[in-house]
């Protein structure tokens, strides 16, 4: 709106310029046009009266004493010439007769001979002035030419000049008033229309697509591309929330398969050497055989250590899939960490609290698994042959949240490894399920809080955990 303005402005300051300059040309044009005409009739009147004969060499006696006269009615310097532009007679003074006269040049005079009026106007510039010389033909009464009319006349354009510089001045001031008042109406003017992308653009930042429910935008006021425009958003929303209710179910379904077909495998492997170990049995059992009580007792043993591989197997892939209900209580978290520090004998492991009493909203039994298995795992990453073990736990209060930390100076985590660490069943150990940092991730993430870590391999691993301290 500025820009078309100015443009605007610009343009009418260039056209307004432009025509008053145009009718300064055609006003001196048509003065000069009617003081020739008044000119010529009045010449005309002194050739009708005279008692000189009409020839080219009388036109000097004939106007002896009467071209002042002229010139100074109608203001104009009068000059006669013959008709080959030799001066007869001029109403400017100064002229001698041994002087060397001025003469009509010969291209000027074709130019005048050629035209059909008999009449020509020559424009002439000296020192940035504009000067217009007329030529045309004084006849007789029987329209012979008698001799060449020459009027010269200077425009005056001061006056027009004065009234380009005022009326450019006041048009500067008013073009001033106007680009203050465009911008004052341009700013409110996106204003009122930016105000509804605004709304819609703050709508769609704050959307976050992991939250339970993504809200749609709600407007009462819009033109209607903005209305298309919240209309395709809140479709695409429910189009989203549609796909990921199906999304979820279908990694709950694929979650389930994946559980059974582990809980199949770890569940098939113990089953295996059973049946071998019974149908062994089978063949060589003799009941006269010395060593039969011992053979038994060894049976006994290889299916009782398979059935606890077995059952081990099904605790842990209970605990994964369903935990247990929620405990909540207020408790010490600096108090329920150092009791489940107190069942390891590890003398590398170092406890520090900057306050002796956090109270926060936890369970119990849940809290002390979170740091049994950030500690069991740290103390498993140091390798059995390095010296100046340690495992540091750090309990404190940042704001609202209490932070527990978990580190250990063990040889870290590989790069390809970190992105897959919470993953169930994933492991690096030779023993386990791979269930562990699965496990205690949800049971952080069912209090509000966050689980995160850093590693650097060959130097150890630092896990920060942190969740809310609810009143």
């Amino acid at each position: 709106m500025i820009f078309l303005t100015l443009i605007a402005s610009i343009l009418i300051a260039l056209v307004s310029v432009y025509q008053i300059r145009r009718e300064s040309k055609l006003y001196h044009q048509d003065r000069l046009e009617r003081k020739e005409n008044a000119i010529i009739e009045h010449i005309d009147y002194v050739l009708r009266n005279t008692t000189y004969e009409l020839e080219t060499d009388k036109i000097p006696l004939i106007f002896k004493d009467r071209i002042g006269e002229i010139s100074d009615v109608h203001s104009m310097e009068i000059n006669f010439y013959d008709l080959k532009g030799e001066l007869l007679i001029s109403s400017k003074k100064g002229f001698k007769l041994d002087s060397l006269r001025p003469k009509i040049n010969k291209a000027t005079l074709r130019i005048l001979q050629g035209t059909i009026e008999k009449r020509y106007v020559d424009f002439i510039e000296i020192d940035k002035q504009q000067f217009r010389s007329s030529y045309s033909y004084i006849k007789d009464a029987k329209f012979k030419p008698l001799a060449i009319l020459n009027l010269p006349y200077e425009e005056d354009t001061s006056f027009y000049d004065n009234e380009v510089k005022n009326f450019l001045l006041r048009f500067g001031q008013v073009y001033v008033l106007m680009f203050l008042i465009a911008i004052v109406l341009s700013y409110f003017l996106s204003s009122y229309i930016t105000k509804s992308l605004k709304i819609v653009s703050d709508k769609i930042r704050a959307t976050n697509f992991s939250s339970n429910e993504i809200q749609k935008i709600e407007l009462q006021e819009g033109s209607k591309e903005i209305n298309v425009l919240i209309d395709s958003y809140n479709n695409m929303v429910d189009q989203l929330e549609e796909s990921k209710s199906m999304l979820a179910q279908s990694e709950r379904e694929q979650a389930w398969r994946e559980m059974a077909k582990q809980v199949a495998h770890e569940i098939k492997n113990p089953l295996t050497p059973m049946r071998l170990t019974v149908q062994s049995f089978q063949r060589r059992f003799d009941e006269s055989d010395p060593n039969i009580k011992q053979k038994l007792d060894d049976f006994s043993t290889t299916l009782i250590q398979q059935i606890d591989t077995m059952s081990s197997v099904a605790t842990a892939f209970s605990n994964f899939a369903s935990m247990p209900a929620q405990q909540n209580e207020t408790l010490n978290v600096v108090k329920i960490v150092q009791l489940a520090l107190d069942i390891f004998n590890e003398d590398c492991i170092e406890f520090k609290a900057y306050e002796d009493e956090i109270i926060a909203v936890f369970d119990r039994t849940q809290l002390i698994r979170v740091i049994t298995n950030l500690v069991k795992n740290a103390i498993q990453a140091i390798p059995d042959e390095q010296e100046n073990k340690k495992v540091e736990v750090l309990v404190y209060r940042e704001g609202k949240e209490v932070k527990i930390v978990v580190k250990d100076n063990g040889k870290g985590i590989n790069e390809e490894n970190q992105s897959r660490i919470f993953e169930p069943k994933f492991t690096t150990k030779t023993s386990g399920m791979g269930l562990g940092l699965a496990i205690i991730k949800n049971i952080i993430e069912n209090y509000n809080g966050t689980i995160t870590f850093e590693t650097e391999t060959n130097k150890g691993t630092t896990f920060y955990v942190s969740f809310p301290i609810t009143e």
